[in-house]
């Protein structure tokens, strides 16, 4: 699979200095924290029955002191072919085919290893993600999972909609491939990466809510 289109989200690639098998103890002055967004697109709604056919992770630093997301540390995305059909719902809104996923698969060891390197994962909707991921890979279930849909006061910013689509096109930000996990995951991480009217930075709200419930 092609990396992730981060032209298009305006965060900077970190690139090798920090990606090479990095957490957050290889900063010896301890000035970063490193996290992981993740998004999934889904045969269906049910975590219980329904599989995962894309998924994508972005590992980012940000500053510990001011919340300032540094940029993108490490990064993959994938596709996997389900083992039942894609719902016509879902299919309406990914528009992700089975003729597509044919042998696609997951690459278990680089997911599982960005996870291990993230003190906690973000999702848009996360209690539906986080779902989905943990029947996958159980480390996933072993981190703080946060928000970005309930975890941030939308309302109070104007917001009629938490919906991710509403709230890009409101902070004016734009993606060529919304509802696919690559375009959605790095929109998420430009939107959490602004401030409110007030001047704080949307992630320090985040990660003072609580964190989400299996």
């Amino acid at each position: 699979m092609p990396s992730l289109p981060r032209q298009e989200c305006g965060i900077p690639f970190l690139g090798d200095s920090l990606k090479e098998s990095r957490t957050t103890a290889d900063f010896s002055d301890f000035t970063y924290r490193i996290a992981g967004l993740i998004d999934v697109e889904t045969t269906g709604l049910d975590p219980r029955r329904d599989e995962v056919i894309e998924l994508a992770l972005v590992l980012f630093a940000f500053r510990r002191d001011n919340f300032v997301i540094a940029g993108v540390v490490d990064e993959y995305t994938g596709r996997r072919e389900p083992s039942i059909p894609i719902s016509p719902g879902a299919a309406r809104v990914n528009r992700i085919t089975m003729d597509e996923l044919r042998g696609e698969c997951l690459d278990e060891a680089k997911i599982t290893g960005l996870i291990s390197r993230a003190e906690f994962l973000i999702a848009h909707n996360a209690s539906f993600d986080k779902g989905f991921v943990c029947r996958l890979y159980q480390c996933a279930g072993e981190k703080p999972w946060f928000c970005s849909m309930r975890g941030i006061d939308w309302y109070r910013t104007g917001c009629a909609s938490r919906s991710l689509q509403n709230l890009l096109q409101k902070n004016g930000i734009r993606t060529t491939r919304a509802h696919r996990a690559d375009g959605d995951v790095l929109a998420t991480l430009q939107l959490i990466a602004g401030k409110d009217a007030a001047g704080r930075h949307y992630l320090e709200e985040l990660l003072n809510s609580r964190p989400v419930a299996m």
